[in-house]
C-alpha cells in the first residue's frame, strides 16, 4: 500500500453566540477546523486533525509514494519537519487511522487496547461567577459526569477560591474537581506575566482544603522547582504538558518528576506514537496520564485511542461548557458528535481505525 495523496481540508462554524475562552482575550466568533486526509493506492482513506497545518504544502512530497504503515519512518521525518515549520502531527493521526483500517481493528488495539471506555470529565472553558459556575457544574453531574474542571481566572485567586467553594458545596464530596490556570503558554500576544510560585503555593494549599483532584498549569512548564514546589508543600496533583511542542521536552519533564498528570495532546504535542511512550513512562512511574483535547472531535477521538490503549486515566478532558461550548459545536466536522453515555463514560469506537465518520459537506480542499 502506498500514499497517493494528502489533502487539507478547512471549515469553519460561526459562533453566534461568540464564545468567550478563559485563555482568549478575544470572545471567539468562529470555530475553524483543519482536516488532514490521507488516500492510498488501495483505496483506504484515514482522516486527523488537531492543529491549523498552516504551511504544510511543501513537505507533502516527503510522504507520497511511502508505505503509510511504516509509521516509524513518518514520525521522523515530522520530527525533521517540525523544527523548521509548524505542529503537523495531525499527518500522523491520519496515518494511525489508515493503519487501523487496514489491519481492521480500532486504533486503541494498536496501542495496546486496555480499555474499552473511560469516564469523562466535563471540561469547562469559560470564567463564571461562583452562583452560576455552581450551577452549570451541578447540570454536568446531572448529565452524567463524574468529574469537572474549572477554569479560574489568574489575577483573582481569592474569587477563584470563592468559585470552587461554591461548586464543592454545590456537588458534594463525591464529584472530583479539577481547576486551571492556563500558566504554562500564552496566546500570540499575551505578554502578561505568569503567577509566582509563593502565590501558587497559597492558592493551591487553599484548594487541597477543597479536595482538588489536580492543579493544571499553575505555572510556566520552564519553571520546574516551582511545580515540584507547589506538590510538595500541598499535597496537591500539578498537571501540565499539553501543548509542549518536543519529545524532548516532555522527556524532561518527566525525568524531572515536574508533574503528577501528564498532559500531551497527541495532535497538538509530538504526535501519537512520542505521546504513547510519555504516557508510559508515566505510568510505570506511578504518574497520571490524560491528555488535552481541546481541539475538536477527530482530535478527542484520537486522544481516546491512545489513551485506551496504554490504559490512561482516571479520566479524559471532554471540552463542554454549554452553551458557549457544546458536542455540537466542538464537533461540526462530523456526521454526529462524539459524546459521553449515560454512566459518564466515553467509549472507544469499535470501528477500524480512529472511527471518524466526517461530514464533507463542511469543508473545502484548499491543499
Amino acid at each position: 500500500m502506498r500514499i497517493t495523496g494528502i489533502q487539507v481540508l478547512r471549515g469553519t462554524l460561526p459562533l453566534d453566540p461568540p464564545f468567550d475562552a478563559a485563555w482568549d482575550p478575544v470572545p471567539r466568533t468562529r470555530f475553524d477546523a483543519t482536516v488532514v486526509r490521507v488516500t492510498t493506492d488501495e483505496g483506504v482513506t484515514g482522516y486527523g486533525s488537531g492543529d491549523t497545518m498552516d504551511g504544510f504544502g511543501p513537505y507533502a512530497d516527503l510522504f507520497i509514494g511511502q508505505d503509510p504503515l511504516a509509521i516509524a519512518r513518518h514520525v521522523r521525518v515530522l520530527e525533521t519537519i517540525s523544527f523548521h515549520a509548524g505542529r503537523y502531527w495531525p499527518l500522523e493521526v491520519a496515518l494511525w487511522d489508515v493503519i487501523g483500517k487496514k489491519l481492521g481493528v480500532p486504533v486503541a488495539t494498536l496501542f495496546g487496547g486496555s480499555l474499552d471506555a473511560i469516564p469523562a470529565y466535563a471540561s469547562t472553558g469559560r470564567i463564571l461567577p461562583a452562583p452560576q459556575r455552581a450551577e452549570t457544574v451541578l447540570a454536568m453531574r446531572e448529565r452524567g459526569f463524574r468529574a469537572a474542571k474549572i477554569r479560574l481566572p489568574a489575577g483573582r485567586l481569592a474569587e477563584g477560591i470563592a468559585v470552587m467553594r461554591a461548586v464543592r458545596d454545590a456537588v458534594g464530596p463525591d464529584m472530583d474537581l479539577m481547576v486551571d490556570l492556563n500558566q504554562s503558554w500564552r496566546m500570540a500576544g499575551d505578554i502578561r506575566a505568569s503567577l509566582d510560585p509563593a502565590a501558587v503555593r497559597r492558592f493551591a494549599a487553599a484548594l487541597a482544603e477543597l479536595d482538588v483532584f489536580w492543579l493544571e498549569e499553575p505555572l510556566p512548564l520552564d519553571d520546574r522547582t516551582g511545580l515540584r514546589s507547589v506538590r510538595d508543600a500541598t499535597g496537591v496533583r500539578v498537571a501540565g504538558g499539553e501543548m509542549v511542542r518536543t519529545f524532548g521536552e516532555l522527556l524532561d519533564l518527566v525525568n524531572g518528576d515536574a508533574l503528577d498528570v501528564y498532559q500531551p495532546d497527541v495532535a497538538l504535542a509530538g504526535g501519537p506514537s512520542r505521546v504513547r511512550t510519555i504516557a508510559e513512562l508515566a505510568l510505570a512511574r506511578n504518574r497520571l496520564f490524560t491528555p488535552h483535547t481541546w481541539s475538536n472531535g477527530i482530535g478527542l477521538l484520537a486522544n481516546l485511542h491512545v489513551t485506551a490503549g496504554v490504559g490512561g486515566g482516571p479520566y479524559l478532558e471532554f471540552p463542554y461548557d454549554p452553551p458557549a461550548w457544546t458536542p455540537q459545536r466542538r464537533d461540526f466536522m462530523l456526521a454526529a458528535p462524539v459524546d459521553i453515555d449515560p454512566a459518564g463514560l466515553l467509549r472507544v469506537p469499535s470501528a477500524p481505525g480512529l472511527g471518524i465518520d466526517l461530514d464533507p459537506g463542511r469543508f473545502e480542499a484548499i491543499g
